[in-house]
């Protein structure tokens, strides 16, 4: 079948098609006919090799976490029913840019007939966290929220469940058509992070009190001044680090000011969790109170292209592979 191999660790280009053997179901698995797939920025940088060590990443191998497809085998001690249905769900850090991938039974989510695969596939990481990331900050009605990186694949998504949830919303993304996007998606206001001083215009934006949550999506300096923006007694979610790294709060600040910190340690998601959460995300997509916004799709031949797309941030939303 065919595969996205990474031979080597470097840039875009280290991605090539290849074809490998098929993969076969271990006990408690299923393999899925995969239609579309989840990129995230985090697998630009296992690719190249800055984030390999720590998930225990060696070349060759095949990228991808998140997919969505049909069922067409089962392992043994794997239920006989999820042979044909649609699924979306976690494959790890590795398999899922293929024609078929393996998945374990306890990260597989059913997909219901009025969502499409590519949706679905949107919601495969970005969904749990999110709806994990709101319940980690405990956010409520009433509350003002800033999310950075707000018109990314989670950062949409964050926009919409924030704003469900009767928080003020104050979105941060990149130039007029990201920050149209946000407001498009229910945001009281869009700061556009390119003009002048951002921080100036979120802090009008959030009004004298500042923001009772911040979701940082982006990291680096961005987050850090975030955190000046934080009412003290607020909630700081530093999850983000497509910058490079996670942004550095002082923890000795943070509790001066009475701040609740929380970062990738509260979105690892243990298999119930996940599906938990999936669920949710995957069923309010269903029903239209969730949109999943695919901002580009690319087959899997051109998997570099979609690297790059994320590395340059150039698209809107969440970026797909296609098979």
């Amino acid at each position: 079948m065919r595969a996205v191999q990474a031979k080597r660790f470097g840039g875009p280009e280290v991605l090539e098609v290849a074809e490998v053997a098929e993969p076969a179901a271990a006990v408690g698995q299923v393999v899925v006919e995969v239609a579309a797939v989840d990129t995230l920025f985090l697998e630009t940088q296992i690719r190249s090799g800055a984030f390999a060590e720590p998930f225990g990443v060696r070349t060759p191998y095949v990228p991808g976490g998140g997919v969505a497809g049909t069922v067409v085998a089962v392992g043994d001690g794997a239920d006989r029913a999820w042979l044909g249905r649609r699924v979306v769900g976690s494959v790890g850090v590795r398999g899922g840019y293929a024609e078929k991938s393996v998945a374990a039974e306890s990260r597989l989510v059913a997909v219901p007939d009025g969502l499409g695969l590519r949706e679905a596939a949107a919601l495969a990481h970005d969904g749990a966290t999110a709806e994990a990331l709101l319940e980690a900050t405990g956010l409520d009605a009433g509350d003002t929220v800033l999310i950075l990186g707000a018109s990314g694949g989670m950062g949409t998504l964050l926009v919409q469940l924030a704003k469900a949830a009767g928080a003020e919303v104050v979105g941060v993304a990149r130039g007029p058509e990201k920050t149209g996007l946000v407001k498009e998606l229910g945001a009281d206001a869009a700061v556009d992070a390119t003009a002048g001083d951002w921080t100036e215009a979120a802090r009008a934006a959030l009004g004298e009190g500042g923001a009772d949550v911040v979701l940082d999506g982006v990291g680096g300096e961005m987050g850090l001044a975030a955190f000046g923006l934080l009412a003290d007694g607020g909630r700081f979610s530093a999850h983000g680090a497509p910058t490079g790294g996670f942004a550095e709060i002082d923890p000795a600040e943070a509790d001066s000011r009475g701040v609740k910190l929380t970062g990738i340690a509260e979105v690892q998601l243990a298999d119930d969790a996940y599906v938990r959460l999936l669920a949710r995300a995957v069923e309010a997509a269903a029903e239209g109170r969730l949109r999943p916004v695919v901002g580009g799709t690319f087959p899997l031949e051109r998997a570099s292209d979609a690297h790059r797309a994320i590395e340059e941030r150039s698209l809107r939303g969440k970026v797909l592979l296609t098979v």
